[in-house]
């Protein structure tokens, strides 16, 4: 991967303006305003990584149920629909909150047991009366009433399909959507591509056929990533939001990532202390075509891993004055395959590394982590197909961190996707999602090309 290879976009976060916090307030304020006060049937919200929509929905759920509005909230797993169930418990522990679940064993997260005011049950009419209502949009698609709740808040909007938008979207009058249009595409079982270009679309995304047939509801962008530090802020807006640009909520060493283990001049090493200064790191392996599963890489993602652990590190930054340790909880390791997951997972049992998240990044998607360490998808790969391509997996890798990003990848990438263009058949009436796989790819392996350590 040559240092010479220009980037293919402008890496620049946006200037000028308002605080990140009074830009963001400012954006809050009036999609509040629309939700609770328009007279559009649907207010859309397009979010960056990190930018905060838990607390936007759990603040509009809450303002929402102040204003006597009955209230369905609508998330895509169980997962998050214990989270936000949670978090507007905790938030408002007097709020009535009903949590729809299966009639499978364990169908919930048993600390929502710890909250009074929340109600569980796998039947709706067992919630009567309840100011809020939360459940997955599976389980809402059993939900039969005659009388609709005034409004509804669907989560990750963009992760849901516009079938499952169908099947629920006479239960509610109106509805405040809220996703990141970055992330991962709904994914399907089955394929889809007759009814690609089509306005009812089974396979697009809700907010996409939503906006097909409601051109003119209101739409609102989130301008700030939490999450996100300043060194991976400007990246992540120009690679994957060109039109939509963010910044971050801190500014450049704000927050730190410093270890008190001296480094022992190995290549993991190395990437590891770049990483700590930079926010970015890549480790390059020597370049050859390999099998999915690559030992050799995923023996060297062990060993960063195990280093960072090794080299005690600690992260300071906004949310609390002293220094935190870089606990395993809080490093995480993304992959594009369950196998190369698993296979990550035995080579840090081996090491003795136990509490390190590891997982694809369709499971990752919506999580946070101090440090993420990235198998990248294309690393040792002889073609680059539409699934390694796809912009929304190279997304969620490259944003779940606070601080630092380090890539292990095989040399040779670059070359691959200038010797492998786009293949797709163009479908008519499909919108083409820009940027493509091939241009994300480029600009951050041009990024990551100056902090890049070889092994």
């Amino acid at each position: 991967m040559s240092g010479e290879r220009a980037p293919a976009v402008a890496l620049r976060a946006p200037r000028g303006g308002p605080p990140p916090g009074e830009a963001a307030t400012r954006v809050t304020e009036e999609i509040l305003h629309d939700t609770l006060h328009g007279s559009s049937r649907g207010v859309v919200v397009d979010s960056p990584p990190g930018a905060g929509k838990s607390t936007l929905v759990v603040r509009a759920a809450r303002e929402l149920a102040a204003a006597g509005r009955r209230l369905m909230v609508v998330a895509q797993t169980n997962a998050q629909v214990d989270d936000l169930v949670d978090r507007l418990a905790r938030e408002d522990p007097e709020l009535p909150v009903g949590r729809l679940h299966s009639s499978e064993p364990d169908p919930y997260d048993r600390v929502l047991d710890d909250h009074p005011a929340v109600r569980t049950a796998p039947r709706i009419d067992a919630l009567d009366g309840l100011d809020v209502v939360v459940s997955t949009a599976a389980k809402w698609a059993w939900v039969k009433t005659d009388t609709p709740w005034e409004h509804a808040i669907v989560d990750e909007a963009y992760q849901m399909r516009s079938d499952a938008l169908l099947a629920v979207a006479g239960l509610f009058e109106r509805a405040l959507f809220v996703g990141d249009p970055g992330q991962l595409d709904p994914f399907s079982q089955v394929g889809a591509e007759q009814w690609a270009g089509l306005a009812y679309d089974p396979a697009a995304s809700a907010v996409t056929t939503l906006l097909a047939h409601n051109p003119d509801l209101p739409q609102h962008r989130l301008p700030v990533s939490w999450r996100l530090p300043a060194s991976a802020a400007p990246l992540v807006s120009a690679a994957f939001y060109p039109y939509t640009p963010f910044r971050s909520g801190t500014e450049e060493g704000e927050r730190t990532l410093a270890f008190t283990g001296a480094p022992d001049g190995s290549a993991a090493d190395r990437v590891i202390d770049e990483a700590a200064v930079a926010g970015w790191g890549l480790l390059e392996l020597p370049p050859r075509h390999t099998p999915r599963t690559d030992p050799e890489a995923v023996a060297a993602v062990a060993r960063v891993v195990r280093r960072l652990l090794y080299r005690e590190g600690r992260t300071t930054g906004e949310r609390a004055a002293a220094p935190a340790p870089l606990s395993a909880d809080r490093i995480a390791v993304g992959t594009a395959h369950r196998d190369q997951a698993a296979a990550v997972r035995a080579a840090l049992a081996d090491r003795g590394v136990t509490g390190v998240v590891v997982d694809t990044a369709n499971r990752l998607q919506g999580r946070e982590f101090d440090v993420t360490v990235v198998l990248h998808p294309l690393s040792g790969r002889p073609d680059a197909t539409a699934f390694h391509l796809e912009t929304g997996r190279l997304c969620v890798l490259a944003s779940r961190h606070r601080h630092a990003c380090i890539v292990v990848c095989r040399a040779g990438v670059p070359e691959l996707l200038d010797e492998h263009p786009s293949t797709e058949p163009v479908q008519l009436g499909v919108t083409v999602k820009f940027p493509d796989g091939w241009e994300a790819h480029q600009a951050v392996l041009a990024h990551l090309a100056r902090h890049t350590v070889r092994a």
